[in-house]
């Protein structure tokens, strides 16, 4: 078994964490995780307000005896979410476990640490990592080039943003960004992580709440499948490579440059929710990451850990061989 800082500090068996997913962080996948051995999340802006995410906390607990966690993220909007009470709500129903991302989450951490909440939070940089170091969380969760969703402006890869970590980083830390294996596990806690996070390669799993033409439609991609979306907005994301979000590259690439009213419709929200409904992978904007290219099965949850789990406990014995004892003189 291998055990790290953030095993004993979050009780889990395996250093997973399945990352916050917007209208896949439902109660099936994040209590499959948890009952696997990980640590799995509920996505709360997935649902319409605190209330309801109080209903599906209950659902989760019932289906999981196991630590599971809350992701809340701050998000750029005309209308803001009610994250005070999404996030009261979670502390009420007994969570202890957050992960917390985009600006300005300062106000979140306090009131969780003064709940005595164990805070996961996600950067994309070690200047903002040292920043949450200071605002008292528990863990910092890197997020390489290569993760889905946003990775900022500065285009670092995971391999050096992790070595970075730890020479800066005095609090634990996680990896995201390109992780579906035993392999990408072993090599994050190579480079000084705790444990990784895991969010396009959970999203192809039996239990994750998406339409199956969407699982298949991820294993039958590659590494190539992905671009950025919003980089001349200064807002980059990586999504699926398909016909919007070609589209909206288009756009962006025009003389001139575009606005987001320019591309508003084409990247709403509802219509990357119905693309997991419906399953047709063209008909609107949703993320996924590098690591399409080390898809290639739909596994239970507990399946994908225990492989996960084998995989890296093999790399790591496997390591040690690689040291030779010098021959004494």
């Amino acid at each position: 078994m291998i055990t790290t800082a953030l095993t004993e500090l979050l009780g889990i068996r395996v250093p997973v964490v399945q990352g916050g997913m917007q209208w896949v962080g439902k109660p099936p996948l994040p209590a499959a995780v948890s009952n696997a051995g990980g640590l799995g999340l509920i996505t709360a802006l997935t649902q319409p307000n605190p209330e309801a995410l109080r209903t599906v906390i209950r659902e989760t607990r019932v289906a999981t005896d196991k630590p599971f966690g809350v992701n809340l993220t701050i998000l750029p909007s005309i209308n803001p979410p009610d994250y005070e009470g999404f996030a009261r709500v979670a502390v009420e129903e007994g969570v202890k476990i957050f992960e917390t991302a985009g600006n300005n989450p300062g106000k979140l951490i306090e009131f969780f640490k003064s709940h005595g909440c164990i805070v996961i939070h996600k950067c994309t940089t070690i200047r903002h990592a040292k920043s949450a170091e200071r605002l008292g969380v528990d863990v910092v969760s890197i997020d390489g080039f290569e993760c889905a969703g946003h990775p900022g402006e500065e285009d670092i890869g995971g391999l050096v943003l992790l070595a970075r970590a730890a020479q800066e980083l005095k609090i634990p830390y996680i990896a995201s960004g390109g992780i579906g294996d035993g392999r990408g596990l072993a090599a994050c806690l190579a480079l000084g992580a705790a444990g990784v996070n895991m969010g396009t390669r959970f999203m192809c799993t039996v239990e994750s709440p998406i339409h199956q033409n969407i699982k298949e439609k991820i294993v039958a991609s590659t590494e190539y499948d992905t671009t950025h979306i919003f980089r001349t907005l200064n807002n980059t994301s990586r999504v699926f490579k398909n016909a919007v979000s070609q589209q909206v590259v288009a756009i962006e690439r025009r003389p001139g440059g575009a606005k987001f009213e320019d591309v508003r419709d084409l990247v709403a929200g509802a219509r990357g929710r119905i693309v997991f409904e419906n399953g047709d992978p063209d008909y609107g904007i949703w993320t996924a990451g590098l690591v399409l290219g080390l898809i290639k099965d739909i596994p239970t949850c507990e399946e994908l850990l225990s492989r996960i789990e084998r995989e890296a406990e093999e790399i790591i014995q496997g390591m040690a061989k690689l040291v030779k004892a010098k021959a004494k003189l």
